[in-house]
């Protein structure tokens, strides 16, 4: 058992500057007991999984509204394979269609959330992939 909070890294990707979502997002991960990394705006990749590493993470929230999300979340598995991060948690949200929700979730990325899923949710689901893979 682990006796640190859940280490959580909220991410905003590439060009996309709506940033109060993932604002909420990290307030309320963090109001359930997480430890949050707030990224800021206008994030590589390879930045999200190098402070991820660094930070030694059990998740990546990655918020995303700008349509780029089939490029973002296999980018960054594949760095996140590199580095060998194979017990962090890549989930994320935003303006993603179900289709494209779900052949994320082949590739490897965990549960994303739309617009209007209650926090309490996705905090539960962090809470319950760490217990489950990461021994908290």
């Amino acid at each position: 058992m682990n006796n640190r909070p859940i280490r959580v890294l909220v991410a905003k990707v590439g060009l996309d500057g709506h940033d109060r979502g993932a604002k909420v997002i990290a307030t309320s991960l963090r109001d359930a007991g997480m430890e949050v990394i707030y990224t800021g705006l206008r994030q590589t990749a390879e930045m999200v999984v190098n402070t991820a590493l660094q930070e030694d993470v059990d998740a990546i929230g990655v918020s995303i509204l700008s349509g780029a999300h089939n490029t973002v979340f296999p980018k960054i598995l594949q760095l996140m394979k590199e580095k060998e991060m194979h017990d962090v948690l890549l989930t994320g949200g935003g303006i993603i269609p179900e289709e494209d929700m779900l052949k994320l979730r082949e590739l490897g990325v965990g549960q994303l959330f739309p617009p209007g899923t209650p926090m309490t949710e996705i905090a539960d689901y962090i809470k319950n992939w760490a217990k489950e893979n990461r021994s908290f």
